[in-house]
C-alpha cells in the first residue's frame, strides 16, 4: 500500500482545482459553448451506398463545400461514417454511408445538396447512392432536447445525492456532488476553450463520466467509513489519508485501463467521435483527480465545520 500524504497536499490540490475551475468558469462566460445541431436545429443528409462502394470522406467534403460556395452559404458542417443494414434482392446486407450534418434550416440548400449526390458529376469518384434521406431538426425540437438534457443531468445528480445520503451520510453526499460539479464544469471548460461542439453524445459522455467519478468517490468514502469504525480513536485526517492510500492503486489502474481505449479511439476515429471521446477522456482524468484529491478534503472540511457548529 502506498504511503503518500494526500491530505498534507490538500492545499496544493485545492489550488490546482481552483485554478482549473475558475479558468473553466471564465471560459464558459466569455467564450461560451458551441452547441451542435441537436441543440440549434439544422439538416442531416444521410447517404447509403451499394455494397462494396468505398466512401471517400474528403470527396464528400469537397462536394459539400462546392454547393455551399455556389449558394453563398457559410453553414458549418461535419461528416460521419455510418453503416446500416438494408433488404436487397440478394438478401440483407450492410451498406456503408455518410451523414452530412449542417447547422442551417435552408430547405433549398438541403435539396441542392441531395441532388449533387444523387447525380454525381463525372470525375468526382462518387457513385450514385442506394438510399438518401433528409432530416430537419427544428428550433422547437432543439429546445425540447436542451431541456431534457438538463433534466437528465439534474435527476442524475439528485439521485446520487439521495443514494449517498442514505448509504452513508448527508455530508458524504454533499462532498460527492461538489466534486461532480467540479468535474463537469472543468470538462465543459475544455470544450469551451477548444471550441468543440456540445451534442447529445457529449451529454451521454458527461453522464457516463458522472457515474464513473461517483463510483471512484464512493470506493474512497466506503474505505473512510470502514476505517472510521475500526479506528474510532484515530484522527479523521489520518483515517482519510489511510483510506485514500488504500484506494489509489485501484483507482489509477481502473483509470488507465479506461483511458487507453479512449485515446486509441480518439486517434483512429477522427472527427466522428471526437467530441464524445474528448469528453470521456477529460472526464476520466478530472474524475480520478477529484475522487482522490478533492472529494475527501471537502468531506474533511464539511465534517470539521459540522463538529465546530455542534460544539458551540
Amino acid at each position: 500500500m502506498p504511503n503518500f500524504n494526500f491530505m498534507g497536499k490538500a492545499k496544493l490540490f485545492g489550488l490546482i482545482s481552483l485554478v482549473l475551475f475558475a479558468g473553466s468558469i471564465v471560459a464558459l462566460v466569455t467564450l461560451g459553448l458551441q452547441p451542435g445541431i441537436d441543440f440549434t436545429g439544422g439538416i442531416q443528409l444521410t447517404l447509403l451506398y451499394p455494397p462494396g462502394t468505398k466512401v471517400d470522406l474528403e470527396t464528400v467534403r469537397a462536394q459539400v463545400n462546392e454547393v455551399l460556395a455556389e449558394t453563398g452559404e457559410s453553414a458549418p458542417f461535419y461528416l460521419q461514417r455510418i453503416s446500416a443494414e438494408r433488404e436487397l434482392d440478394q438478401g440483407r446486407a450492410a451498406l456503408d454511408g455518410v451523414v452530412i450534418t449542417l447547422r442551417t434550416s435552408d430547405e433549398t440548400l438541403a435539396e441542392k445538396l441531395r441532388q449533387r449526390f444523387v447525380r454525381p458529376a463525372p470525375g468526382t469518384r462518387l457513385s450514385e447512392p442506394f438510399e438518401t434521406s433528409v432530416t430537419f431538426i427544428g428550433a422547437q425540437i432543439s429546445h425540447e432536447i436542451v431541456n431534457r438534457a438538463w433534466q437528465a443531468i439534474l435527476v442524475a445528480l439528485a439521485g446520487m445525492l439521495i443514494y449517498i445520503a442514505i448509504r452513508f451520510r448527508l455530508r458524504y453526499g454533499i462532498a460527492a456532488i461538489l466534486a461532480l460539479v467540479h468535474d463537469v464544469v472543468i470538462t465543459l471548460g475544455v470544450f469551451s476553450v477548444l471550441r468543440l461542439e456540445i451534442n447529445l453524445p457529449v451529454i451521454a459522455a458527461l453522464l457516463t463520466v458522472v457515474g464513473y467519478s461517483i463510483n471512484a468517490t464512493i470506493v474512497v468514502f466506503d474505505r473512510i467509513r470502514e476505517n472510521s469504525r475500526l479506528q474510532k480513536k484515530a484522527a479523521l485526517w489520518d483515517v482519510i489519508n489511510r483510506s485514500i492510500n488504500q484506494s489509489v492503486v485501484r483507482a489509477v489502474n481502473t483509470s488507465l485501463t479506461t483511458m487507453i481505449p479512449i485515446i486509441v479511439l480518439l486517434v483512429v476515429s477522427g472527427i466522428a467521435l471526437r467530441e464524445f471521446m474528448t469528453a470521456m477522456l477529460c472526464g476520466v482524468v478530472v474524475g480520478t483527480f477529484s475522487s482522490l484529491c478533492i472529494a475527501s478534503p471537502i468531506l474533511f472540511g464539511i465534517t470539521t465545520l459540522s463538529e465546530r457548529l455542534r460544539a458551540r
